[in-house]
Formats: C-alpha cells, sequence, structure tokens
C-alpha cells in the first residue's frame, strides 16, 4: 500500500514536470555605461524640467504662446540624445545676475519643443 502511494506520487510528478513548460534564463553582465545612461539621462530630463517649472521660465513660455504643461509634455516627447543635447546647451550658460542668458535659455528650449513638436 505504501509502494503504491509513492509510485502514484512519483508518477504524478513526472507527469507535472513534463506539461510544465521550461523556461531558460540567461543572466548576463551589464555594463557601466548602459547604467550610467539611464541614469544621466533621467537626471538631464529632471534638470530641465526643474528649469522649467520656474515660475519666471512658465511667465516667459506663456509670453511666448506656449502653455506650460504642453512645453512639459513635448519634453517628456524628446529622445535622450535631444534631452542631453538641452541639457547640456544650459549647463553651458553662465550663471550670475545676467537677465539675458535665462530668456535665451528659454527661447531655446521653446524653439527645440517647438521643432520636436511639428517635426513630425
Amino acid at each position: 500500500m505504501k509502494f503504491a502511494a509513492i509510485r502514484m506520487a512519483c508518477r504524478f510528478l513526472i507527469f507535472s514536470m513534463m506539461m510544465l513548460s521550461f523556461q531558460t534564463v540567461q543572466a548576463g553582465m551589464i555594463g557601466t555605461d548602459q547604467v550610467a545612461s539611464a541614469t544621466g539621462a533621467q537626471a538631464e530630463r529632471n534638470a530641465v524640467l526643474s528649469l522649467m517649472n520656474r515660475s519666471e521660465v512658465a511667465s516667459q513660455l506663456q509670453a511666448l504662446g506656449l502653455d506650460p504643461n504642453a512645453a512639459k509634455d513635448r519634453l517628456a516627447a524628446l529622445t535622450d540624445e535631444e534631452v542631453r543635447t538641452l541639457a547640456g546647451q544650459l549647463n553651458s550658460l553662465p550663471a550670475g545676475a545676467d537677465s539675458g542668458w535665462w530668456i535665451a535659455a528659454v527661447l531655446l528650449v521653446g524653439v527645440l519643443v517647438w521643432y520636436v513638436y511639428y517635426r513630425r
């Protein structure tokens, strides 16, 4: 009786293992350049978004006829390379009390967003 129960359990286990699909999984090393580019692109996107969240930038975008929410949506639609270029241009601008540079930065953001939106 005990032997028959063990045989039945073994047959059940063999049958269930044959019916299950086995999936192979491959693990590999991820390069640091892949991780750095993914986190760097998100950090640059957040930096440009924080610039667009400023009240003076939002008012300048509205003065140019662009809704700040639409500009944020367009920023989200940019590719990582376009965001990297935009963030690099914003980072290369000098900091200080010169008010002409931030207007140029806002215009640059507006033009790039407009270009990406109407390029399609």
